[in-house]
């Protein structure tokens, strides 16, 4: 398999030279579009634009390992092949209040996928970043007395340092104040003006604000959006309208030749339902505010926020030059939050359609998190800092209770007794207590090394040997489908097995009976460990790879090329006496909240 720069991501997550959450802001460093695009074609040196990723220096020292890696691939499904190179994104986060659960969910759920992606052996590109222009961008900054980009450079940093902490890899950070950005927004709209599809006319209406989406009459529930956004009567000024009327057959006709372009079902219904009752034109610019990206020809007007935002998805890959965009449009997944749903299924394809652009593959829409059954707001002080989280718990904890605690795609409610449970009973009694297990009996009663004199196995060894060598099919066809739930359920399955297996085995029995037998125990529970880790590796990196680093497996063999009987944990190999890697949580915390 050929592998041009951008493959150095393919196994992040490799413990080789793990660099545990010491990430500062220091990383982030900004450099030109130019260069960015230029490198995702093998032309340049690797670089980032907008922020480097927190794991970059970490995946560029695990190069030599996807080298070696042959493509494994992926369960291909009716949007994706398994084998091309594959882009993911978050949305891009706005940036009028700092990061909050919702951001660091559907960013951990785009990591799991990246991740995966990449140790299978494909060429991966995971966007995400902040989107900074707007009217409500523009208030915020005002009433804490800021320059509107003064503003957003605070704020952005807040998110680049969310990722750095969850540990996400993203490839790239994207700024929609980012002159590049603004630049090919702004081809993009002289295209959908030379193709017929913008004009000039006024506008009044029902906008909200904290939406930025424009709402009518008929949509209003009990005055407010259907989000519960406030909504204003917006007097009537000129505005550019784009002609969304026009692509509601067209809308209509890729809905039905794509089922599987929008996910869940649910949500394809609800699209299927807004579309079926009428579009009508949309308004994309505004003469009230000036912090926005200027439409081409008339200053007095900026974009509406929504062109300029989701314009995100192809500036990052190189629009308008289509040699660039090749290798990674169209994108093969937006996953996004259910309030930005319409947006992302009707306006964003409608626009491509209209700049002669491809629509994305797939676009996946996720619920939302309460707190112990009550909404989350500010109002009611429930509002869950991920930050906090992480502090209080750990980065691989918070990391997997949020991956494993509701099905992808459905609303999901936060408490910590639920998360301390979880974690104490997956994580610690299970996963940590077969780790611990396993290798103190190898360091105490192998000779503080990997069992040497393997027998026989028997019936019960080869199905849980065939069990484990199961995993990565089973894993693959649910995250291929986004089931992030399930790919845990399938991991979480498998370590329940392993532990039933050793309490059947019983080696500390065997240890005075058979020591022969004993060894072999231990020789297959490490192997099968050896498994799961390289599997656990999107959920929980940093935990895998110190289950990996106890269990001697090298660096250089941790991706899925070697889950096979040729990269087998090493006969004699001397081991360490083991660390635990999952300290049971105390229960409850009450303070991982803020105002």
């Amino acid at each position: 398999m050929k592998f041009t720069m951008i493959s150095i991501a393919l196994v992040a997550g490799s413990a080789s030279v793990r660099i545990v959450h010491s990430f500062t802001s220091s990383i982030h460093r900004s450099v030109s579009f130019g260069n960015r695009a230029s490198s995702l074609l093998g032309k340049k040196k690797i670089t980032s634009y907008g922020s480097q990723s927190p794991c970059r220096q970490e995946m560029m020292r695990c190069f030599s390992s996807v080298l070696q890696a042959e493509a494994t691939k992926t369960p291909a499904t009716s949007v994706d092949d398994g084998v091309s190179p594959f882009q993911i994104t978050t949305p891009i986060y706005y940036v009028n209040d700092k990061p909050h659960i919702g951001h660091a969910y559907t960013s951990l759920a785009c990591d799991v996928i990246a991740r995966f992606m990449r140790l299978s052996g494909r060429e991966v590109f995971f966007l995400s970043g902040t989107d900074e222009h707007g009217q409500k961008v523009e208030e915020s900054a005002k009433k804490k007395g800021d320059d509107p980009q003064d503003f957003v450079d605070e704020v952005s940093q807040s998110f680049r340092e969310l990722l750095s902490t969850m540990n996400i890899s993203n490839d790239m950070f994207i700024r929609t104040t980012d002159e590049n950005h603004k630049k090919a927004v702004q081809h993009l709209w002289q295209k959908l003006v030379d193709n017929g599809a913008i004009y000039l006319g006024s506008y009044e209406g029902w906008y909200s604000v904290r939406d930025e989406c424009y709402y009518a009459e008929s949509e209003l529930v009990d005055g407010k959006a259907p989000t519960g956004a406030e909504v204003v009567w917006q007097t009537k000024e000129p505005s550019y309208f784009f002609k969304l009327s026009a692509f509601e057959d067209k809308l209509l006709e890729y809905y039905e030749n794509n089922p599987d372009f929008i996910a869940p079902t649910s949500r394809r219904n609800e699209v299927l339902s807004f579309v079926k009752g009428g579009l009508r034109d949309l308004s994309v610019s505004r003469t009230s505010f000036k912090w926005g990206v200027p439409v081409p020809g008339d200053d007095d007007h900026v974009m509406y926020v929504w062109i300029d935002a989701l314009a995100n998805y192809i500036s990052a890959v190189g629009y308008p030059d289509d040699e660039a965009m090749k290798k990674f449009w169209p994108a093969n997944l937006h996953v996004v939050g259910k309030d930005i749903l319409r947006f992302h299924a009707v306006y964003w394809p409608a626009f491509l359609m209209a700049a002669d652009i491809p629509v994305p593959r797939r676009l996946f829409a996720h619920g939302w998190w309460t707190k112990d059954g009550e909404k989350i707001s500010k109002s009611l002080g429930n509002v869950i800092d991920p930050m906090e989280l992480v502090e209080t718990y750990g980065v691989d904890q918070t990391r997997f209770f949020l991956m494993s605690e509701v099905t992808f795609g459905n609303d999901g409610d936060f408490s910590h007794e639920k998360m301390i449970q979880k974690v104490n009973t997956n994580l610690a009694n299970e996963l940590g207590n077969l780790c611990q297990r396993t290798l103190s009996m190898a360091f105490k009663n192998c000779g503080k090394a990997v069992p040497e004199e393997i027998g026989s196995y028997t019936e019960e060894d080869e199905a849980l040997l065939a069990r484990a060598k199961s995993l990565q099919k089973e894993a693959g066809e649910h995250i291929s489908k986004q089931s992030i739930q399930k790919y845990v359920e399938t991991m979480v399955s498998m370590i329940w097995e392993s532990n039933k297996y050793i309490d059947d085995m019983a080696p500390w029995v065997l240890r005075k009976t058979d020591p022969d037998r004993m060894a072999t125990v231990i020789y297959v529970l490490m192997e099968v460990l050896r498994y799961a880790a390289i599997l656990y590796q999107p959920l929980i990196p940093d935990s895998a790879n110190k289950i990996l680093d106890q269990l001697t497996v090298p660096p250089n063999e941790r991706s899925f090329h070697h889950l096979d009987d040729k990269y087998a944990v090493k006969p004699g190999n001397p081991i360490s006496k083991p660390i635990g890697v999952f300290p049971r949580l105390e229960s409850p915390v009450n303070s991982v909240v803020v105002d």
